[in-house]
């Protein structure tokens, strides 16, 4: 049971406005694990306060960026000694297996970070460029105070992604973790503590989502940064046009994995499994249509109905396991929701499409396997947020790249080949923000996003720094000498 009684804001643990509190379950046994406070609009008040005095009269922005650099790296290092104790916490709060939070939710942000401090490095903010009428200096500037908003998949790995470009561009950051799983939030006010940020660089606030509401609209804050559901990032971006605040919007998706005739179905099968099923299935990028030809298709249906087949679900805390429960009640609801009209729709069932045996206390759905699905169904056009995929059938390449396409989404995709060049030829075709041959691979070097209703905006690589900041054109001479 971990308890939590003060929010971090401007450097320190405060008293909240109430006594008002959150209750943390876990997923897989459904027992009281945690409890923190539930913030007012008041305290977020507080929170952007800091954050405002921080940017607007701290050293945090007046830094050279190797300075902050070197502060960062001492928060990846306060990260990183902490890497066990995040992972056993967001086991406990989100319900992932625990081999998976070890590594893309505990580790894999101590990477993220590490890529802004060299970057914050090596990184013009400043550039001479020779004009028409004289010389211009094109100044890279901190946009100022973010409210950053986060969901409960992946909540470390997505702090991160908001909060390490934001501190390397020099801006002051307000973070709301979910209501669902704040814990690893604590963990992370350590880390900033222990590496000695400046007061109000970095507040957290948690609570729920009519005081994330309040964080869009505050006159205090100059960009938001939201992670989350399609439904609420239109939500917040309507709030951001009226308000004409630059907003990062990364939402939701339905990823492809086409499987082209030359793949090895035998070898790559086993290989995208843990991407279309990752984390229970909780994740935007997991690729949940799975595109193979006619002539293969039985070949991969039951391929992968086979390696679903051995895989262990139970306990997350199991390094054996596969998959875990869901993240509450409604979203199994949900997912059971999406099985039953998948079924109701006419598509057919190869494994799975119940609750576990032996697993009555906790939020399981068995991984499920849908064949003989047609693009337009139900489960085979909205995002599940489950471990359910759907197999269906593509006549030709143009077919598959058309099937791909046909999506209200474009965050992810794959394809599956023994020929490179034909991968790459099939990625310049579908409309997605990142694609991988053989493989689902986000690169922090690269920019990240989507087409479409999976948002707006890119994060990772130098595009993500350039989303928090603001240029400036300063003409200079002729005859200037820098």
């Amino acid at each position: 049971m971990r308890s939590y009684a003060h929010l971090f804001v401007d450097g320190g643990f405060i008293s909240p406005a109430t006594a008002a509190t959150l209750d943390v379950r876990s997923p897989a046994t459904l027992e009281l694990i945690g409890r923190v406070p539930d913030a007012t609009t008041a305290d977020m008040d507080r929170a952007v306060a800091a954050a405002r005095a921080a940017f607007d009269n701290g050293p945090w922005p007046r830094m050279t960026p190797g300075e902050r650099a070197d502060v960062m790296g001492r928060l990846n290092e306060e990260v990183m000694a902490r890497i066990d104790e995040f992972a056993s916490v967001i086991t406990d709060e989100v319900g992932s297996p625990i081999t998976f939070s070890q590594t893309a939710q505990a580790q894999v942000p101590t990477m993220l970070l590490d890529y802004y401090v060299g970057l914050a490095r090596t990184f013009a903010f400043d550039e001479l460029r020779q004009g028409v009428l004289g010389q211009n200096w094109v100044l890279h500037e901190p946009v100022g105070v973010v409210g950053a908003i986060i969901p409960w998949n992946v909540p470390l790995f997505v702090a991160i992604s908001k909060i390490a470009p934001a501190l390397a561009a020099g801006c002051t950051v307000v973070l709301k973790p979910p209501p669902e799983t704040p814990l690893f939030a604590y963990v992370l006010a350590e880390a900033i503590m222990a590496a000695g940020l400046p007061p109000g660089v970095v507040n957290i606030v948690t609570a729920g989502r009519e005081v994330g509401e309040h964080l869009v609209r505050h006159p205090g804050v100059d960009k938001i940064s939201f992670t989350g559901s399609t439904a609420a990032g239109r939500r917040i971006g309507a709030i951001c046009g009226e308000l004409l605040r630059p907003v990062t919007l990364e939402l939701g998706g339905k990823s492809a994995a086409i499987f082209l005739d030359d793949a090895d179905v035998a070898s790559m099968v086993p290989e995208l499994l843990p991407f279309a099923m990752m984390n229970s299935g909780q994740a935007c990028i997991a690729q949940t249509r799975i595109l193979a030809s006619r002539k293969r298709y039985a070949e991969v249906v039951e391929a992968l109905t086979e390696e679903v087949r051995r895989q262990k679900v139970g306990d997350p805390t199991d390094p054996e396991t596969f998959c875990g429960p869901l993240i509450a009640e409604r979203q199994r609801a949900r997912v059971e929701g999406y099985i039953a009209a998948g079924r109701e729709q006419g598509a057919r069932v190869t494994i799975g499409g119940g609750r576990p045996r032996g697993l009555e206390r906790g939020w399981y759905v068995e991984p499920t396997v849908f064949a003989d699905v047609d693009n337009g169904m139900t489960v085979a056009s909205e995002e599940i947020f489950g471990p359910v995929v759907c197999v269906i059938p593509y006549d030709d390449e143009a077919d598959a790249v058309r099937i791909a396409n046909a999506s209200n989404y474009g965050l992810s995709g794959s394809v599956w080949t023994s020929d490179h060049a034909r991968g790459l030829a099939i990625a310049r075709r579908v409309r997605t923000g990142t694609f991988t041959v053989n493989g689902c691979a986000i690169d922090f070097a690269a920019p990240f996003g989507g087409y479409k209703d999976s948002g707006v905006g890119r994060e990772f690589g130098p595009e993500g720094l350039l989303g928090f900041l603001e240029v400036k054109s300063v003409s200079m001479p002729f005859d200037y000498v820098p």
